[in-house]
């Protein structure tokens, strides 16, 4: 188990890894709080390959890494930004969104927080 120096090479090795052998691969993150350590492991059995940073720069690379395992793991393949079809209308374009280049908006729900769970009220004393 030796540590990569560089991320790029990490990133590749990472890849090329899963992509050997998908079913016997396994990922590890791990993250210490008190320390601001990161430390990422990949590994089939056979190889093993661990990244360590203390570095916030990384993240926005693990997020990157993470999302290209994760789709090759779900084996799916990259949403690719979908055009208008042909035979729609403009006018029928223009009332699906009251502003040229307007994204239309979501509403948002007032249920319960992103977690889905409910705290439980405390019991009253006698």
């Amino acid at each position: 188990m030796v540590y990569v120096q560089s991320w790029q090479e990490y990133q590749d090795a990472a890849e090329a890894l899963y992509t050997k052998s998908p079913n016997n691969t396994r990922y590890c993150v791990k993250w210490k709080s008190s320390e601001g350590k990161l430390v990422l492991k990949i590994t089939d059995n056979t190889t093993c390959l661990k990244f360590k940073t203390y570095s916030s720069i990384f993240l926005n690379r693990f997020e990157a890494l993470n999302q290209s395992l994760m789709t090759k793991m779900s084996n799916k393949r990259q949403e690719e930004p979908l055009a208008p079809a042909p035979g729609i209308l403009k006018t029928e374009q223009a009332r699906a969104s009251p502003l040229p280049g307007a994204t239309p908006s979501v509403a948002i729900s007032s249920g319960p927080p992103a977690g889905g769970v409910k705290k439980k009220k405390p019991k009253k004393k006698k």
